[in-house]
Parts: structure tokens; sequence; C-alpha cells
């Protein structure tokens, strides 16, 4: 032991511990600045054309005009020299200038009359004779971001995320009257809920995350932020917990009386509806995305149809946040009030309305899929955090009754999933 703290003194010279952390960050930072001062040698000097790899991050369309925002996320800067519309030139001019340097951007301002619903195809020529393709399915006019338009995404986040979820949160009534022995079939409903969620959010992610520039992450945004949530919810759990379990008062004291409401607040229905509520919320968000970019490119249909579709679908959503709370005074000591279901529904609804403005108005595929990544680590840490409520006197998690109910929280979801088109 003696000599292995006489190997440790010699190695660091006794200097002290900030200075062994520093030296090292200094090597390095000599080293990168010897290599940049010799021009990088070996590396000056390639053969063979730039690479060229630019992604369309938006596309708007105003009377006679299409903007077109470009990002370049390759290693090497790239010049636009023409745009063609359906294989006819058009003339065009650059906000951000003509040439966009690694992971810079410039929005195309093209010159063209375009009909409302036609569908058109652009091509942009870079001056290497490289193109960058965009397509436009149906073409409708992009509208203002006025008082109006954000007002008109705020009714719509309502209608299709605060409404349906508070509607939902009707049934606590009936699910006070079922018997004990449904509360594992409820909250394994829920679970399956939450489930096929994540799913959804997940390969929407993925999905978008293909279209987002390579250089931002891509599709590890997806994961990146299903990672950050997962781990920030676990913390907030251990903190609250170990708040609850900081002292070890003695029984029947007015501190041990409280150190149980306190782990009943971690532990209990009220807390795990809050976490229910919370992974519902951003993936609510997520969707709100999805509604605010369809509308801004006129492929959302705002019909009666849609509001019916979405209020169906986020109903279950309300089911799923009052199904811990289905115990009451057992596990919260007194029955939740109408103030606290309220706040339920807006947490899990109102993140709909952000959703909704942000794809409308500033969408962009990497925060799209990273935000859609949140979504996914939220509900798999609410899913971990519901699962244990569900075993039975012999520690299982899969019987029947917990089976039936997942499948059916899954079946649901998925059939009032095909209600909603966007």
């Amino acid at each position: 032991m003696e000599a292995g703290a006489r190997a440790e003194r010699s190695l660091g010279g006794g200097l002290p511990a900030w200075a062994l952390g520093v030296i090292p960050l200094v090597l390095i930072a000599v080293a990168i600045g010897s290599f940049a001062l010799l021009g990088g040698p070996g590396l000056g000097e390639r053969t063979g054309p730039p690479v060229e790899e630019v992604s369309v991050e938006q596309t708007a369309l105003h009377p006679g005009q299409i903007e077109l925002t470009l990002r370049n996320d390759g290693p090497d800067p790239v010049e636009v020299a023409q745009v063609a519309v359906n294989d006819a030139y058009a003339p065009f001019s650059a906000a951000g200038g003509l040439e966009i340097g690694r992971l810079g951007s410039t929005t195309l301002d093209i010159s063209y009359p375009w009909i409302e619903g036609e569908a058109y195809e652009i091509f942009v020529v870079t001056s290497s004779g490289g193109t960058i393709e965009a397509s436009i399915p149906v073409a409708a006019e992009t509208p203002e971001a006025d008082a109006s338009f954000y007002g008109l995404m705020a009714l719509l986040g309502i209608y299709v995320g605060v409404i349906p979820v508070s509607l939902g949160m009707l049934w606590l009534p009936f699910l006070r009257r079922l018997g004990s022995q449904w509360m594992a079939a409820l909250l394994a409903f829920t679970v399956g809920l939450l489930t096929f969620l994540a799913i959804d959010a997940g390969l929407e992610g993925l999905e978008i995350a293909a279209e987002a520039p390579a250089a931002f992450g891509g599709a590890s945004l997806v994961f990146a932020g299903a990672l950050v949530a997962y781990l920030v919810l676990a913390g907030i759990d251990a903190y609250l917990q170990r708040r609850a379990f900081a002292t070890k008062p003695e029984e029947g004291s007015l501190v041990a009386r409280g150190a149980t409401t306190a782990n009943r607040a971690t532990t209990g229905g009220a807390y795990l509806a809050l976490l229910v509520a919370i992974g519902i919320g951003l993936h609510n968000l997520g969707e709100g995305l999805a509604i605010g970019t369809s509308y801004a490119t006129g492929a959302l249909a705002l019909g009666a149809f849609l509001v019916v579709g979405f209020a169906i679908h986020n109903t279950t959503e309300g089911l799923a946040i009052v199904a811990p709370l289905r115990g009451g005074g057992e596990s919260d000591g007194a029955s939740p009030g109408i103030g606290r279901l309220l706040g339920l529904g807006l947490i899990a609804g109102a993140p709909a309305i952000l959703g909704a403005w942000i794809g409308a108005s500033a969408f962009n595929p990497s925060l799209a899929a990273l935000l859609f990544g949140v979504g996914v680590g939220a509900i798999v840490r609410v899913i971990v955090q519901i699962a244990p409520a569900m075993r039975d006197r012999n520690g299982r998690l899969l019987y029947p009754s917990t089976v039936a109910g997942m499948l059916a929280g899954i079946a649901v979801l998925y059939l009032t999933g095909l209600l909603v088109s966007v």
C-alpha cells in the first residue's frame, strides 16, 4: 500500500489535482495547433470532385414565388448555379448567397407562377453539375405567421390535445366502481397504450430524422433525446425519493407522518398519473409538430372528420392518465380534486399547441427528431415506473389479466389511430 502511494506521488510530482487535469488539455491543444500551423501535412491535396450533401429544410409557397431553404451538411462548400421547376428553368435569388458553406444555409426565392393543388418537382443544380431535389405533392399557399394564425394553431391544439384528453379523464368515476381485481388490468392497459405511443413516436422521429442534415446527428438525435429524457426523469424521481427517506424519524411522530406522505407522493397513484401526463404531453408535442407542419404545407384537411378522429384517438390517453388514480383514498389519501385533474389534462394536452406553433412557423427536422426522441424517452420512463404496480402476489408482471390489458391498450390505440390522417 505504501509502495502504491509512493508511485502515485512520483507520477504526480506533488502537483495539485487541478494541474494534473489541465496538463493533458494543454498538450492536446499544442498538438492540434502544431498540426494546423503545418497546414495539415498529407491532407492539403485532394483529387476528385467535391462532396456535395445538401438537404431541403423547408419549403414555403407565396403568390408567384417558391421559397426553398437549403442546408449544407457536407464537408465542402456548395454553390447554387441554376433552378428548374418541372423541367423548366426559373429565375431565382438567394437571400443567404449562392455559396453555402459547411453547416450553412441559404433561402432561394424562386419566381414561378405555381397553381394551387398542382404537384411540382424542383431541381437545384450546383456549379459542379450536382442536383438537389425537392417535391411539392400538393401546392398550397403558406399562411402568414400573424396573430390570427397563432390563434388558429392554438385552437387546433386545444381541439386535438386538451379537450380529448380531458374528456378521457371523465372515466375516473367509472373506474372507481370497478372491483380491486381490475387494478392490475387497468395499469396494464395504460402500459399497452404507452408502449404503442412510444413505438409510434419513435418511428415518426426516425422518419423525420432521415430528411434532416446528417451533420447534426440524423437518427441519433432520436436516441439522444430519448436517453436524455429518460435520465432526467429518473434523476427527478431519485431526488424525490432521497428527500422522502433522508431522515429516519421515530414512528408516529409528525416528521414520520410527513415522510410517509412524501413516500406516497413518489410511489402512489397521483405521482404515477403525473408521470403518465408528462409522457403523453411530450408525445403530443411531437403530434402538434406534425399537425402544424402539415397545415403550413396545405396537406392537412381541416375537416370535422379529422377533429373527431383525433378526439377519439386522444381520449384513450385521458383514460391512461386516470387509471393510476382509481385507488383514490387507498394510495393518495383523498380523491383528486377538479384542479388536479384539470392540471393533468393541461400537462398532457397543451403541448400540442406549442408543437403546432413550432411546426407551422419554424419547423426544423433536426429539432423535430430530437423532440420526438424526448417523447419516447419520457414514455419509456413512465412504463418502467408503472410496471411494478402490475405485479401479482407471486411477483409476476405477465399473467392473463395484465397480458390481456396490455393487448387491449395496444389494440385500442391502433384502431383509433386509423381515424387520424395527417
